[in-house]
């Protein structure tokens, strides 16, 4: 791992150091601050490029496109708002992925998998332990975006989700997020109506550079990645860890989100 991870500068693998410790410190602040934390630089020059490689022949010939109009909450209806409500109003997602079980033996795996990469990112988050995902499919994802294609204003399932961007595009495809716009007691369908209608000025946006992993709170910050510009697609990892072992996704999940279940 030493020649894709820069440790020198990340040192994942001195767990309990005092380096490793001011490490999770500083990711702890920063998750507190700004709901998130970047690893910028994670990837050693040359590493994204080279997982990219290995990538590409997948997604452009094995890929799954997945376009659909949704609401910000992936659900048809929202019992207490009427239909119409501006907080349901629809968005377009467009994108395309590769699954875990078509780049086996792949960097991106590798890091994945890599044990000090997964206790540190417990630590960080104040988590006894995680696991990675034993969904063959489901474990890692790499989700492409081209021309004219956005992954639009969503809230995640998940308490966190943690990315590894592979690819810039030329211009666009831009991490857009408005910051605790719910809570778990409140869900603030007006301050949702007001995002969705672009009348936010509390929007942030981060671009993010290849070879950054993020780890971002978003179960109640809304977020989206803006529209892509330019002929070179916008390609990221999403990993999956969990606080428990054997998880793995439901035939109907992987149907819906893959367009196959094995």
């Amino acid at each position: 791992m030493q020649h894709i991870l820069n440790l020198e500068r990340y040192p994942l693998d001195r767990i309990g150091s005092a380096e490793w410790q001011d490490l999770v410190n500083r990711s702890i602040a920063d998750l507190a601050q700004n709901g998130m934390f970047n690893l910028e630089g994670l990837l050693l020059p040359g590493a994204a490029e080279k997982a990219v490689a290995e990538i590409r022949p997948v997604m452009d010939t094995q890929s799954h496109t997945h376009k659909r109009l949704h609401n910000i909450y992936f659900k048809p209806e929202i019992p207490e708002l009427y239909a119409g409500h501006p907080a349901l109003r629809e968005v377009e997602t467009v994108s395309h992925t590769v699954c875990a079980d078509q780049i086996s033996g792949s960097i991106v795996l590798a890091i994945y998998e890599y044990e000090p990469l997964v206790h540190f990112l417990a630590a960080t988050m104040g988590k006894r332990s995680l696991h990675v995902m034993q969904d063959p499919l489901a474990r890692v994802n790499i989700m492409s975006y081209r021309e004219g294609e956005t992954l639009n204003w969503h809230f995640d399932r998940a308490e966190f989700t943690t990315t590894l961007l592979l690819q810039e595009p030329e211009a666009g495809g831009e991490f857009e997020y408005r910051s605790d716009l719910r809570a778990d007691d409140d869900p603030n369908y007006d301050g949702v109506a007001r995002l969705l209608e672009g009348r936010d000025a509390n929007v942030k946006s981060l671009g993010l550079k290849a070879g950054n992993l993020n780890v971002f709170r978003g179960k109640n910050t809304a977020h989206r990645v803006t529209s892509v510009r330019g002929n070179r697609e916008r390609m990221i990892a999403v990993f999956s860890y969990y606080e428990k072992s054997g998880v793995v996704f439901s035939d109907e999940e992987k149907l819906g989100f893959y367009g196959r279940a094995a």
